[in-house]
């Protein structure tokens, strides 16, 4: 999901709303949560669970007679405090429950509730995306569809594990907890904790017992029903789990494979071993987020289900699932107590990416990583929010690129100021001194004071408690008489504090590094040379949440990518040298770009090579024919592949043929793409023999195809990946060739492409809803139906009832 949602969020403006004026505190605790215990068997025919709970709770502090327990559409058969029928009000979807008596803290009771779940009358947003948000999601029920298994599976964040158990729906809760699950003895069952025992009723199902001793928060309670493989793996002593449809089991140890290795790295940095008892992951069908870190039963959704070829160019969801794994200290053993202090569940979360990249695959890997999160953030035009918010409108907009992706960043440079022993140690303080229980932003901070000695007021308030980030101009002023130049900083905005590296190359070896502070609106910084500098680099570790305006040189561009080593000096210099290719220096330093260590580096100094330009042509063609062969990145081949279809020349053919039979995707798409290119006779020959699994997975290339060939035919197939084309390409020729298409759909009486289209606009609106995919999914909908209108279709009136039911379920 995650790439996806980057990659739209920068095609479509956010519209920011006002903060809220009321005030979003920590719910009051006047009951705690002590332990809860579920039985539960499904009607598969109305998508409803028949329910019993027994909660144990006691007072928080002071005395109580009752308890009020989040229940939304629950029809409430029976309620009974300590086994004694009890007096209770059932109304705005909470159950007041009278206890009897008055009991004192410390003085436990337990409350037995009989009820039916009803998720499908429920309305609510849920977080991560923006759809209804159900708490109990019956997939394919009645087993209807062919191409979808029947699941069960619940979503509890924000607050919808009250939709399928009452409870009190709030982070600053935590209970340990059993579940008694009945389904059809068909069916594979996972839940928190350990499966303790399995019983076979004689009526065809199967009674499967789940427990967990450690207390967690309600929203990270999960049940998942459905046909799975279980493929076993294990840490320590420790099950290690993966559920997967059986097509994906052969490569669920690809996908998921680095788990145990992740858990041990995890437990290093943390100082704390892994806490739990189990660790599953389970992917589910029509899950309406990317992933949900249920504590010891992650859930994926069905990206997360890749296939060899894909694997072999990149694990696109190795990032989620360490990120759904580090939860499990940060949200799961130590929670949010409140949705405004989000950031101790997300930001940690987030920034464990770029730790374990960093770790496996090396420090460019991981800064690639970051500047991407870095980006989505600074162009989802959210400088007015700060990471830490009392005053949000709605609990469901703490998701979004501030509590992630600045957030993130926001603890590199909290790392970058401590210094790793220091920030380490730090949280573990953190998480030791609030394991299963609940945080906030303030102990955080504390743990970190403890530890390192340093008050971190000025930087929290700065960049928990406040908004925007660092904005600066630098100009230079150089005296050659007296071999000085004067760095001057300057933000013209609002004024932030923090410490700053700036490195001074003399030459090529000869560099001076200095680390001054910025805590003024205007800033300079003197410093002394031997030689006049060819290159001054601001923020020379590229730890800073920052936009920087410096002016420099070709010259100092080419200076930098030889030799400043970080990612982001090599990939900010290229992008800026690849536009000035007419200077042969500039194109020389291009073609070095193609033995970079780093794959994305070539990959982008092939995507940008000017063939056209005079300079040793003949000598970049053979570098780049030696990389369509032997990279040992298959995306960089791929790349390569490309850059020779272009050169529209027969000699290659045989080198395209081979690539269709390679195992990568990305070879075989791009060998596709270039043979059609010098031969499209052949490649159609070779599209039309592919069968329809391999044709999903070189979609891109097929797609294009297809629609060149103006292939009416395949419409449906078309319509299925018009959308990509038109929104996550960054090619303007794509975006333009499938703008074209869309509006071949739109017009045409193809009724499965209509049907197609729309289900993928309704998809995409519901699902990111937050980014106000809604309302443009909304708009182009109803430009497919002006253009029925318009149209001589006589199926028109039957097409835009298709189209307009979309747009209902979108609206309502």
């Amino acid at each position: 999901m995650k790439k996806i949602v980057i990659a739209l969020i920068l095609l479509i403006t956010l519209q920011v709303t006002a903060q809220n004026k009321i005030y979003q505190a920590e719910r009051e605790k006047i009951n705690n949560l002590v332990h809860t215990k579920l039985k539960v068997d499904f009607n598969f025919q109305k998508n409803q669970m028949n329910g019993e709970a027994w909660i144990t709770l006691e007072p928080h502090f002071y005395s109580t007679d009752k308890v009020v327990l989040d229940a939304k559409s629950f029809e409430i058969k029976e309620v009974k405090v300590n086994n004694v029928k009890a007096g209770f009000n059932y109304s705005d979807d909470e159950i007041t429950i009278e206890l009897g008596k008055v009991f004192k803290k410390g003085e436990q009771y337990e409350v037995y509730v009989k009820y039916i779940a009803k998720p499908e009358e429920i309305t609510q947003k849920g977080s991560k995306s923006i759809t209804d948000a159900k708490g109990l999601y019956f997939i394919d029920p009645k087993e209807e569809d062919p191409n979808k298994p029947t699941q069960i599976w619940t979503q509890g964040e924000t607050e919808s594990s009250s939709c399928w158990f009452p409870t009190i729906d709030s982070p600053n809760q935590k209970s340990s907890q059993e579940i008694y699950m009945t389904v059809p003895s068909k069916y594979v069952t996972l839940s928190n904790g350990t499966l303790k025992s399995q019983t076979n009723n004689t009526n065809g199902t199967r009674t499967d017992y789940w427990k967990m001793d450690q207390k967690h928060a309600p929203y990270l309670f999960f049940m998942g029903v459905g046909e799975f493989s279980v493929v076993k793996d294990t840490w320590k002593n420790i099950n290690v789990d993966y559920y997967v449809e059986k097509e994906y089991e052969n490569v669920a140890k690809d996908i998921f494979g680095n788990t145990p290795e992740m858990i041990t790295f995890f437990s290093d940095i943390t100082g704390i071993q892994y806490p739990w008892d189990k660790y599953s992951q389970i992917v589910v069908r029509d899950f309406v987020s990317g992933a949900m870190e249920n504590t010891t039963t992650v859930v994926h959704a069905e990206d997360a289900q890749q296939k060899k070829g894909q694997l072999i160019d990149d694990n696109e969801w190795e990032g989620t699932i360490a990120h759904e794994l580090f939860h499990h200290w940060f949200g799961d053993l130590v929670t949010t107590e409140s949705w405004a202090n989000l950031t101790v569940n997300e930001s940690f979360a987030t920034y464990s990416v770029y730790l374990w990249f960093a770790h496996k695959y090396g420090k460019d890997k991981a800064d690639a990583h970051m500047y991407e999160d870095v980006q989505t953030y600074l162009q989802s035009e959210s400088e007015d929010k700060n990471l830490v918010r009392f005053y949000y409108h709605d609990r469901e907009d703490m998701f979004d690129t501030v509590s992630y992706q600045k957030g993130n960043a926001i603890l590199h440079m909290l790392r970058d100021i401590l210094g790793d022993e220091a920030f380490y140690q730090g949280i573990n303080l953190y998480l030791t001194e609030h394991k299963y229980g609940t945080a906030e932003a303030h102990d955080l901070r504390l743990a970190l004071e403890k530890v390192s000695g340093k008050d971190l007021n000025w930087f929290f308030n700065q960049w928990y408690f406040g908004n925007g980030h660092i904005k600066m101009n630098v100009t230079y002023d150089y005296n050659t008489i007296n071999n000085k130049v004067t760095v001057n900083i300057n933000q013209p905005g609002k004024v932030f504090k923090f410490p700053i590296t700036i490195d001074v190359y003399e030459d090529s070896g000869i560099k001076n590094s200095y680390n001054v502070w910025v805590d003024s609106e205007q800033n300079s910084f003197t410093f002394t040379f031997n030689k006049l500098p060819k290159l001054i680099n601001i923020d020379a570790k590229h730890v800073l949440l920052a936009e920087i305006s410096d002016k420099k040189t070709l010259e100092n561009y080419i200076f930098q990518f030889n030799n400043a080593k970080h990612y982001l000096d090599r990939r900010l210099a290229l992008e800026e040298i690849v536009k000035q290719q007419n200077s042969k220096e500039a194109y020389e330093t291009v073609i070095k770009a193609f033995n970079d260590p780093y794959f994305e580096i070539r990959k982008i100094a092939l995507e940008n090579i000017d063939l056209f330009q005079k300079y040793n042509k003949k000598d970049a063609i053979i570098k780049i024919e030696n990389l369509a062969q032997k990279d040992k990145s298959t995306i960089v081949q791929a790349a390569a592949i490309k850059v020779l279809g272009k050169l529209l020349d027969p000699i290659y053919k045989p080198l395209f043929e081979r690539g269709m039979e390679n195992p990568s995707y990305a070879i075989t798409g791009a060998s596709l793409t270039s043979l059609y290119l010098i031969d499209k006779a052949s490649a159609i020959n070779k599209v039309n023999t592919l069968n329809n699994d391999v044709k999903e997975s070189l979609a891109d290339a097929v797609t294009t195809i297809y629609i060149n060939e103006n292939n009416k035919e395949n419409l449906p197939f078309i319509a299925n990946h018009v959308l990509k084309g038109m929104f996550l390409s960054e090619d303007p020729k794509i975006q333009q060739l499938y703008g074209g298409a869309f509006k071949w759909i739109a017009e045409s009486d193809n009724k499965e492409a209509i049907s197609n289209l729309t289900n993928d606009f309704v998809k995409l609106g519901n699902q990111y809803k937050k980014y106000n995919f809604d309302k443009m999914s909304v708009n182009m909908l109803n430009q497919m139906v002006q253009k029925q209108l318009l149209s001589s279709n006589k199926n028109k009136d039957e097409l835009m009832l298709i189209i307009k039911t979309g747009i209902s379920k979108l609206i309502e």
